[in-house]
C-alpha cells in the first residue's frame, strides 16, 4: 500500500503541475509581449525595413520642387556676304528659360507623395502590429510546449513508480508478464515521446529569437500560460473599434488619397506646360550688348487630348479598385471578429470543462482504477486507460488555453489595440447575435 500512496500522489502532482513553484517563471501578459515588441522595433529586420520606407517616403515629400531647374541656352549665329552685318545683330547668343509652376501641379504632386508617406506610415504600423500577434503567438506556443513537457516528465515519474509496483507484484506472483511487458512499453514511449517534446521547446525558442533578432540558441526564461480569459463578445463597441482602428483599413484609406491626387494631378496634365525665356545677342568682335529678347512658350496638349483622357481614366480605375478593396476589407474585418468571437468563447468553454469537471472525474476514476487493480479486482489494462483520460484532460486544457489566448492576441490585430484587456473590457457587451450571447 505504501507503493500505491506513492502512485496517488504522482497522480495528483500530474493533475496540478501548474501549482509548483518554478524559478523565474513569466506568466505571459500584454505588459510582456510590449516589452519584446518594443525590443523588436530595433531589432526585427522586417519592421527596420519597413520604417526605412518611411523614412525614404518622408524624404520624397521634402524633395517635390515647386520651381523647375531653368534652362540656359547658349548658341551663336553665322552670316554670309550678303546677310546682315554680325556687328550690328551680333553673332553670339545666350538667355534662360524658366518653366512656370501654373495649375496648381506642384501643389498635387506635394499631395501625392505625401499621401504616399502617409500610406507607408501605415504600412509600418501594420508591419508592428503583426509582428506583435506572432510575438504573442509564439510565446503561447513556447508556453504550450514547455507545459507539454512538464505534463511528460510528471507522466514519466508515474510510468516508471507503477513499472516498479508491477514488477514487485509480478515478482510476488500477483502480476502477469503481460502487465510488466506493457509498463516497460509505455515507460519507452513516454521517453522517445519526451525528448521529441523538449526538441519542439527549442524550437519554439529558436523561433522567438528569429523574431527578436538574437542569437538562435538565445536563452529564454520558462514561461507559463495565462489563465482562461473572459470571452469577448461580437459587439456594436468591438465591431466600431476595429472599423476605426484595422491597420489594413488604415492603409486602404492612405492608398485612396493617393489615387485621388494622382488622378487630380494625372487630369491637370492636359493643360498646356508653359515657360518664360529672355535671350540677348552680343558681338564677339568687340563684346558688346545689340539685342534682347522675352519668349513665351507653351506645349500644345490638345493633338492628344484622347490619351490624356486615358491616363485619366487609368487613374480613376486605381482610385475605383482602391475603394472596393476597402469595401472588400469592412466584410473581412466583420467576418473575422465573428469567427474570432465565437472561437474565443468556445476555447474558453474547452478550458475550463477539462480543467475543471474532467480532470477531477478523470483523476477519481485513475484513483479508482488504482485501488481495484491493487486489491486484485481489476485490470492494469484499465488503469492505463484511466492514466491516459487524465493525461488528456491536461494536455486538453492547455491547448485550450493556448488556443483562446492565440485567438485574442489575433484580435489585437484586427482591431488595432495593444493591451488584450482593452479586449476583454469588452466581455459583457451585448453581442449583435442573440444567441451568442454568453
Amino acid at each position: 500500500m505504501k507503493i500505491f500512496g506513492s502512485i496517488l500522489i504522482l497522480s495528483s502532482a500530474l493533475l496540478n503541475v501548474d501549482g509548483a513553484e518554478e524559478p523565474r517563471v513569466v506568466v505571459i501578459t500584454s505588459d510582456y509581449i510590449n516589452s519584446l515588441v518594443a525590443e523588436a522595433r530595433t531589432n526585427n529586420p522586417s519592421l527596420k525595413a519597413a520604417e526605412s520606407r518611411v523614412r525614404a517616403a518622408t524624404l520624397n515629400v521634402e524633395s517635390v520642387r515647386t520651381w523647375e531647374d531653368p534652362a540656359f541656352v547658349v548658341g551663336g549665329s553665322a552670316f554670309g556676304p550678303r546677310g546682315m552685318n554680325p556687328s550690328q545683330e551680333g553673332d553670339l547668343a545666350y538667355g534662360v528659360e524658366q518653366k512656370l509652376p501654373l495649375w496648381g501641379r506642384p501643389k498635387l504632386a506635394r499631395r501625392a507623395v505625401e499621401a504616399e508617406g502617409s500610406m507607408r506610415k501605415a504600412e509600418a504600423s501594420l508591419r508592428l502590429q503583426q509582428l506583435r500577434r506572432d510575438i504573442g503567438k509564439e510565446l503561447l506556443a513556447a508556453a504550450l510546449a514547455e507545459r507539454v513537457v512538464a505534463i511528460g516528465e510528471q507522466d514519466l515519474e508515474w510510468l516508471e513508480t507503477t513499472g516498479k509496483t508491477v514488477e514487485a507484484k509480478y515478482r510476488d506472483g500477483q502480476a502477469s508478464l503481460a502487465d510488466t511487458l506493457q509498463i516497460q512499453n509505455e515507460v519507452a514511449e513516454r521517453s522517445d515521446r519526451l525528448r521529441t517534446d523538449r526538441h519542439l521547446v527549442a524550437h519554439e525558442h529558436f523561433n522567438l529569437n528569429r523574431l527578436l533578432n538574437r542569437a538562435g540558441d538565445g536563452a529564454w526564461p520558462p514561461l507559463r500560460l495565462p489563465p482562461a480569459a473572459p470571452a469577448v463578445s461580437y459587439s456594436a463597441k468591438l465591431q466600431a473599434l476595429a472599423l476605426a482602428n484595422e491597420p489594413k483599413l488604415k492603409v486602404i484609406a492612405q492608398e485612396i488619397k493617393q489615387a485621388e491626387a494622382s488622378a487630380e494631378l494625372t487630369r491637370r496634365t492636359r493643360l498646356p506646360d508653359v515657360g518664360f525665356g529672355v535671350e540677348g545677342r552680343q558681338y564677339s568682335g568687340d563684346g558688346g550688348f545689340r539685342e534682347g529678347d522675352f519668349t513665351l512658350r507653351f506645349s500644345l496638349p490638345w493633338f492628344n487630348e484622347g490619351k490624356y483622357r486615358k491616363d485619366f481614366d487609368r487613374e480613376k480605375e486605381k482610385q475605383k479598385s482602391a475603394e472596393e478593396e476597402r469595401e472588400d476589407q469592412v466584410w473581412m474585418v466583420r467576418e473575422q471578429l465573428h469567427h474570432l468571437s465565437v472561437e474565443i468563447e468556445a476555447s474558453r468553454r474547452e478550458a475550463l470543462l477539462y480543467s475543471g469537471e474532467i480532470s477531477t472525474r478523470a483523476a477519481q476514476a485513475l484513483t479508482s482504477r488504482l485501488s481495484d487493480w491493487e486489491n486484485g479486482h481489476g485490470l492494469f489494462r484499465d488503469v492505463l486507460d484511466a492514466r491516459r483520460m487524465l493525461l488528456d484532460s491536461e494536455m486538453m486544457s492547455a491547448r485550450a488555453i493556448a488556443e483562446e489566448n492565440e485567438m485574442l492576441v489575433e484580435l489585437l490585430l484586427w482591431t488595432g489595440v495593444e493591451n488584450i484587456e482593452a479586449l476583454t473590457s469588452l466581455a459583457d457587451e451585448p453581442s449583435l447575435l442573440p444567441e451568442h450571447n454568453h
